[in-house]
């Protein structure tokens, strides 16, 4: 009699009923872009996407101490409040733009790359500039950039505006002078 006992049998795989992705080779893996859109190089931060030619508006902003976050640079949720408040002072240079319309923009998508940290003491400038004008909605471009030197981008991306109904709840035609104030670059 023996002290040990055999070992079990190997189980038998059972054949997949899934199809497989065909392999892809590395140089075709390699050009894909990835999800990660930070910048690879020091180079590509200093100067992502194309700049604007003629922006709506240029916003001057002082980063504040409260700004900052743990890691003492400015927090990303702040960026929102700044690009908010660029866009907000672009619309009250509108004939026609009121608070109490029946007819006003939502915030319906928001994308910002996000190239490199802003630190306090500064001073940014915020551009804002037209990519697309819809029947109910405008892209919004935007870029944030050192006030100093306009190479030195922070953060680039756009936000979808969508003009709705209050009442109704639901998509209403983009406004005249919307469009108008589109063509019209203002001085910032």
């Amino acid at each position: 009699m023996s002290d040990q006992t055999p070992a079990p049998a190997p189980k038998k795989r059972r054949p997949s009923t899934r199809k497989r992705k065909p392999a892809k080779d590395k140089a075709a893996a390699a050009a894909e872009p990835t999800r990660d859109s930070a910048p690879a190089t020091e180079a590509e931060a200093k100067s992502p996407a194309s700049a604007p030619t003629s922006p709506l508006i240029r916003v001057p902003i002082s980063v504040r101490w409260r700004d900052l976050d743990a890691f003492n640079h400015v927090n990303n949720s702040k960026f929102l409040s700044y690009l908010e408040e660029a866009r907000l002072r672009w619309m009250i240079t509108m004939p026609g733009m009121g608070l109490e319309d029946h007819i006003a923009p939502v915030v319906a998508a928001s994308n910002l790359n996000y190239r490199r940290p802003i630190g306090w003491p500064g001073e940014v400038v915020v551009e804002l500039f037209v990519e697309r004008i819809g029947s109910t909605s405008l892209t919004v471009g935007h870029r944030i950039v050192d006030a100093g030197d306009g190479g030195a981008v922070y953060c680039d991306g756009n936000v979808v505006m969508v003009w709705i109904d209050r009442e109704a709840g639901s998509p209403a035609p983009l406004p005249e002078f919307v469009r108008t104030a589109c063509a019209a670059p203002v001085a910032g």
